[in-house]
């Protein structure tokens, strides 16, 4: 997902930002109400349709005001939502929910299995225009009906009365269980989506929610909302919040300016204030399956040219990124897998599939600048790099200026900054509206596929259209043909991953872990590094 994971970035895409938090002028501990949580977003929030949200921000929010079968408990282990039972076939092409009585909208209506079918349907019919359509990559039909071959009627999910869900898949989906606990598959009301019309999911009001809160105080572009307590939750006498207070800070200084003051209870850091409070309590560094990338707008002659984006990659040194520029707990990357999402037998994936692609070295890139730019025939390069406007993005994209322009010469390449809002970055990705854009993406479940799948040809995320005949064989591989065999599967994955480094597709920069203040107070939380990262349902405070 964008960050997102835009993710978008991504690519969770978000984009250079971090998921963090703030308040109101009350601090939790000093509030008539001793267990109101306030807390700090680091970027606006997108959408809060289901169907239609595509950064990490939205689908935290969507996380814990909705429920969808599963909830993914700590390490993304899959939990009980509104699916009490599963039964799935021998050959895992069918799977039956049964889902628990009692589960209730915040209007009073009953959460039934018509509002998983209901909800699949409108997501994979393309007049809504999901993003996230193929993600449902498996479930039968559902690529024909994409591609407008088949009526949304006919995928392959059923309701069997009221409580019982049906799930046909024509192929062998490994992480089908964890896509399960993510928002898109979440159920919707029909009943409410017809209401609102184009309104719905556009500001808290235009909604319905099924989870442990409720969404209040959310106008669609205002940066301050709210959480309480759902008292319609099937599970609430667990739910030990009565309420959460968001506020937007895209300035790190601000966020902990609220949390020295007792208005936060968490805030995230810069890279020198991470220095200086690293040994304090309440410190702490949140792992994360995000990863920023530089994308290349493909459709650009000049962009198209592999050379050009190799000597692009070569030239930035991601190691002083990572440690002056970003700082604690930032990781280099090894490829555009993060370390840790995943492994098989015991090895991690990204230590599988690192190449010598991300060095760092001037001689060569210089060569291959040089040689790109005589390919192309031109003896000088200008482009616009593309960022969010928060301060840790603003930085980096400083940052890649800086280093472009003194590796491969300011008599050679003009690098332009353009720091943006999200949404308008979201959308200008999204749209082709860059010549390179500074993106990041987050893992929407545990397996290298959240990411691999991004850059085939026609995906709905590979924003730069870059595309590779071979890439794409071995992704379908790992989808399809070779989906039951996990070491066959890995390998496919493997070996596309160093394409993808190899002919510079994309250039990861770094991992993106965030250092984070979040006060003692605060238990119960549950952070994963996929999918929705913040998991409030438990969360107490206790000095």
């Amino acid at each position: 997902m964008t960050a997102k994971k835009t993710v978008s970035i991504a690519a969770t895409l978000i984009t250079l930002g971090l998921t963090l938090i703030a308040c109101s002028s009350k601090s939790g501990s000093n509030s008539d109400d001793k267990q109101v949580l306030n807390w700090s977003e680091a970027t606006e929030l997108s959408s809060i349709d289901p169907s239609k949200a595509t950064d990490s921000e939205s689908f935290d929010m969507l996380g814990n005001s909705m429920e969808g079968l599963y909830r993914l408990g700590k390490n993304s282990k899959v939990k009980p939502g509104i699916a009490s039972s599963t039964k799935v076939s021998k050959d895992k092409l069918h799977y039956t929910f049964t889902l628990r009585k009692g589960a209730k909208w915040s209007n009073g209506d009953e959460v039934t299995a018509k509002d998983f079918v209901y909800s699949w349907k409108r997501t994979i019919d393309p007049k809504t225009g999901s993003s996230y359509s193929y993600l449902f990559d498996g479930v039968a039909n559902a690529n024909e009906i994409i591609n407008g071959k088949k009526a949304p009627s006919t995928l392959g999910v059923k309701a069997d009365g009221k409580y019982k869900l049906n799930v046909t898949l024509d192929k062998q989906v490994p992480y089908f269980k964890l896509l399960m606990g993510f928002p898109v598959f979440f159920p919707q009301n029909q009943k409410v989506v017809n209401k609102y019309g184009s309104k719905y999911g556009t500001e808290s009001k235009y909604m319905v929610y099924n989870g442990p809160f409720v969404m209040t105080n959310w106008t669609g572009s205002n940066l301050s909302w709210k959480f309480k307590k759902n008292t319609d939750y099937w599970d609430k006498k667990n739910v030990k919040l009565s309420g959460i207070n968001f506020k937007v800070n895209k300035s790190p200084a601000t966020a902990y300016n609220l949390y020295q003051s007792g208005k936060s209870d968490m805030s995230q850091l810069s890279t020198e204030q991470a220095r200086q409070l690293s040994k304090k309590p309440g410190f702490t560094v949140e792992k994360s399956g995000q990863m920023t990338y530089l994308e290349f707008n493909q459709k650009q002659q000049v962009f198209k040219n592999a050379k050009i984006r190799q000597a692009i990659s070569l030239a930035i040194n991601r190691k002083q990124l990572a440690g002056k520029v970003m700082g604690e707990g930032t990781e280099l990357p090894t490829g555009i897998v993060p370390n840790g999402l995943a492994k098989n037998n015991g090895i991690d994936f990204s230590k599988e599939a690192k190449t010598n692609d991300l060095r760092h070295d001037d001689t060569k890139a210089q060569q291959l600048f040089n040689e790109g730019l005589n390919e192309i025939g031109q003896d000088k390069l200008r482009f616009t790099l593309l960022g969010a406007d928060t301060d840790q993005s603003k930085d980096v994209t400083a940052y890649i200026q800086s280093q472009l322009e003194e590796h491969l010469g300011s008599d050679k390449i003009r690098v332009d900054v353009s720091n943006v809002p999200l949404k308008t970055r979201l959308s200008r990705s999204r749209e082709g509206d860059f010549d390179v854009v500074a993106a990041n993406w987050v893992a929407d479940y545990s397996d290298p596929i959240s990411f691999m799948e991004l850059f085939t040809t026609g995906n709905e995320y590979n924003d730069g259209s870059w595309s590779n005949a071979e890439y794409d064989r071995l992704i379908k591989a790992a989808k399809t043909t070779d989906a039951a065999n996990k070491d066959k599967r890995w390998e496919d994955m493997i070996q596309a991953s160093k394409i993808l480094s190899q002919d510079m597709g994309v250039s990861p920069l770094y991992q993106q872990n965030s250092p984070e203040m979040i006060r003692p107070k605060v238990k119960g939380l549950i952070v994963n590094s996929a999918g929705v990262m913040y998991n409030y349902k438990n969360v107490h405070l206790k000095d």
